[in-house]
């Protein structure tokens, strides 16, 4: 497992504040529109039980992991719950040698080349473009440029409008959070189907548009 898991699943969605009475059906309206890899943060309550859950009742179909992992023992944790993957906002060594140790793809978040290769020569499978959001595809164009060896994957800030630009300048998958999940929204069908169709649209606006 690594960035070909990753890749082949082209989006992941970041789910702050599901609960563990929630966390199925926004998964299975995700999954039904084609998305089929979902990232649960840390700081949501109850965060390890929720990737326990949503591992037990999806299996294989659902690639699940944790976010905002900033620290070795919380990677260990999350590992432990059934994470598939570690994505992080920062650099964190340690993590990165936690998640690999145990064979888990380790995507670390980065913004600066000297970050990015920074993490790459520490044993990340991908590295998180975070905040990607805040100067664009383009910028993911200038870095990839002189790292063409290291799988990008822009996070912060992606969304319908320019998901497609992003996968042009050369991301390998990306992360999008609020564009698909509202966790202020109450869970009615009505929301349900808007998740399953919002995942449909960014999924074939990947799919169109990756190189």
């Amino acid at each position: 497992m690594g960035v070909e898991e990753i890749k082949n699943r082209a989006v992941v969605a970041v789910i702050r504040g599901a609960t563990l009475q929630t966390i199925v059906p926004i998964a299975e309206a995700l999954k039904n529109g084609g998305v089929t890899a979902v990232e649960i943060t840390m700081e949501t309550p109850n965060a390890l039980s929720i990737i326990e859950k949503v591992g037990n009742e999806f299996g294989d179909e659902v690639l699940v992991g944790a976010g905002t992992v900033l620290d070795p023992e919380t990677a260990r944790a999350a590992i432990q719950a059934g994470s598939k993957f570690i994505f992080s906002p920062i650099v964190n060594k340690e993590t990165i040698k936690m998640t690999k140790r145990y064979g888990i793809i380790s995507v670390p978040g980065a913004f600066t080349p000297t970050e990015i290769q920074t993490a790459f020569e520490n044993g990340a499978d991908l590295v998180k473009l975070f905040p990607a959001g805040c100067l664009g595809p383009d910028y993911l164009k200038n870095i990839a440029g002189p790292l063409p060896h290291i799988p990008l994957m822009p996070t912060g800030g992606i969304h319908l409008e320019n998901v497609k630009e992003f996968f042009k300048a050369g991301a390998v998958a990306v992360g999008i959070g609020s564009t698909l999940i509202n966790p202020n929204r109450e869970l009615t069908a009505e929301y349900l189907a808007e998740v399953q169709l919002n995942a449909k649209k960014i999924i074939e606006a990947a799919n169109s548009s990756r190189i």
